[in-house]
């Protein structure tokens, strides 16, 4: 099959295979300028959110969302399930399904989110919560207040128990009337609290 093509006013005959490679060609050409500028933006630049969300397994669900909820004040969102066969090709699980209840640290969809899990079917190990240098991972986490003396007014009507001798002011050379005050949830997580104290 053959076409007519007009090029710089110019009657040019043309196969169809040439038309598709010329047509290739410039589609080609024209995704180069877009995959230039992809490459232009810095790695440091492409994050959608400044907040991560963290999956935490836990033995009890109904007991730490009701430790991240009353005692320390997250929120809790609609949660969602995970099916077993998505779970398995993503690296995640081998075999299992999850429910998932999220808490959120703050409003908005930026706010950071602790997503809650068990699993009753399969054996977890636990990993020694005595320190944060007891084990690998991440050791604790780290929530910010305006205000650490009514964080800890609040936990404590919820049954909250500072852990050791916190609440404790940090050092002056580091942050002058900023104190700390470290909890653990119902598996032994570290979660400090940290903002003005008086």
């Amino acid at each position: 099959m053959q076409l007519i093509l007009c090029l710089g006013g110019y009657r040019v005959k043309s196969n169809l295979q040439m038309v598709v490679g010329i047509a290739t060609i410039a589609c080609l050409l024209a995704s180069v300028p877009f995959a230039v500028a992809r490459q232009a933006t810095p790695i440091s630049e492409n994050f959608a959110a400044t907040s991560i969300d963290l999956g935490l397994v836990v033995s009890d669900v109904d007991k730490t969302v009701a430790f991240y909820t009353n005692v320390l004040g997250f929120k809790e969102l609609a949660g969602f399930s995970g099916d077993a066969d998505f779970l398995t090709k993503v690296g995640l699980t081998d075999n299992q399904s999850i429910t998932v209840r999220v808490l959120a640290l703050g409003e908005g969809p930026n706010a950071t989110k602790l997503k809650v899990m068990s699993f009753s079917q399969v054996p977890v190990s636990r990993v020694d919560q005595t320190f944060i240098h007891s084990a690998y991972g991440v050791r604790y986490l780290t929530v910010l207040v305006k205000d650490l003396n009514l964080a800890i007014e609040h936990a404590a009507m919820a049954g909250g128990k500072p852990i050791a001798q916190s609440p404790q002011p940090l050092p002056a050379n580091l942050a002058p009337g900023i104190g700390l005050a470290n909890y653990r949830d119902p598996d032994g997580n570290i979660v400090e609290l940290v903002g003005p104290w008086k």
